[in-house]
């Protein structure tokens, strides 16, 4: 597989990640409002981060989306583990809730997996580029 291909795949895996992670997130915003209102906003606020990410993906240069939304899902993925073992203030879950539970963590774990890669793919593209282009034109007269 090409550098190319494999980023464009990549970039594609970690935008239906956000997508999916977004979605899970908003259709509990509303529960979570009312049980614990600051957990609705921390998904609603995820969420939009998410989907930002997700349209950030499609742009030439994506670093800052593939940054934000690895940042938005590792940080979920670290208060859902909170939520279940020591517990969030005035906010405390058992078990992995299904099917939200499951379909956000696989979600938010293989964005950042496909981050990590991306960064490998990335890193073998800008050598490949590096070493093919002239460092600087010579003109013989």
């Amino acid at each position: 597989m090409s550098a190319r291909l494999a980023e464009a795949s990549l970039r594609g895996v970690a935008g239906v990640c956000a997508l999916l992670s977004a979605v899970v997130h908003l259709l509990l915003v509303p529960e979570h409002l009312e049980e614990v209102a600051y957990m609705g906003i921390l998904f609603l606020v995820g969420s939009v981060a998410l989907l930002v990410a997700a349209a950030g993906l499609a742009r030439p240069r994506p670093l800052p989306a593939w940054l934000l939304g690895t940042a938005v899902s590792a940080g979920m993925v670290l208060g859902f583990a909170l939520s279940r073992t020591v517990g969030l203030p005035d906010y405390q879950e058992v078990g992995w809730d299904p099917p939200y539970g499951v379909l956000s963590m696989v979600a938010e774990v293989a964005f950042v997996v496909a981050f990590v890669v991306w960064c490998g793919v990335e890193r073998t593209r800008t050598a490949s580029t590096a070493v093919t282009r002239p460092a600087a034109s010579v003109h013989v007269r």
